[in-house]
């Protein structure tokens, strides 16, 4: 997609999303032969609702067929959340998952596995896991040091204020993430 099409389509749909609530991560436009397919990915602090994404997805679809934003030819139109293999780019992303385990890849190759216990402007506070029965440690990141982080899926964590089944747990950390909503244009 150029980058003057990706920057209409955005200028085109940020205030629609902004509408909702909800943030903009991500607009991509890929094609298959004679189809295209444009997938329009939102987030916000508090998850995403399948209502929401539904109805944003029928006035997407509107404003793009009032315009010629995607050309005169078919293609597909998909509004989703991000999945847990979305990576973390930036603060806003960190801040979502406080409280959850990350996968980070510092900037001298050194990986790091630790949970989100509180974040500012520059960096993380982490805690990470004692190995063989040894004491969590504190550890702090930067931002700048981080070349790439991406949630850890947990589906044996207990909760810290009560004893939730896992498995209800694990329900409840994925369940925004499969919200999509498909449509023809």
């Amino acid at each position: 997609m150029s980058t003057t099409q990706s920057e209409r389509l955005r200028g085109l749909l940020e205030p629609l999303v902004a509408k909702t609530g909800l943030d903009l991560e991500e607009i991509t436009v890929t094609s298959a032969g004679s189809r295209r397919q444009l997938m329009v990915v939102v987030d916000s602090d508090d998850g995403v609702q399948l209502d929401t994404v539904a109805e944003l997805s029928r006035e997407i679809a509107q404003v793009l067929d009032d315009t010629d934003a995607m050309g005169q030819g078919e293609y597909v139109l998909e509004v989703s959340s991000p999945g847990t293999d979305r990576p973390l780019t930036t603060p806003r992303h960190f801040r979502r998952n406080e409280g959850r385990l990350v996968k980070l890849t510092l900037n001298n190759h050194e990986e790091l596995i630790a949970r989100i216990i509180a974040l500012d402007e520059t960096g993380l506070d982490l805690e990470v896991p004692g190995i063989k029965g040894r004491k969590p440690k504190p550890r702090r990141v930067e931002f700048a040091e981080i070349a790439k982080a991406r949630v850890e899926i947990e589906f044996n964590r207990k909760n810290k204020d009560d004893d939730v089944d896992a498995a209800d747990t694990a329900d409840a950390d994925t369940d925004s993430d499969n919200d999509e909503s498909i449509e023809e244009a």
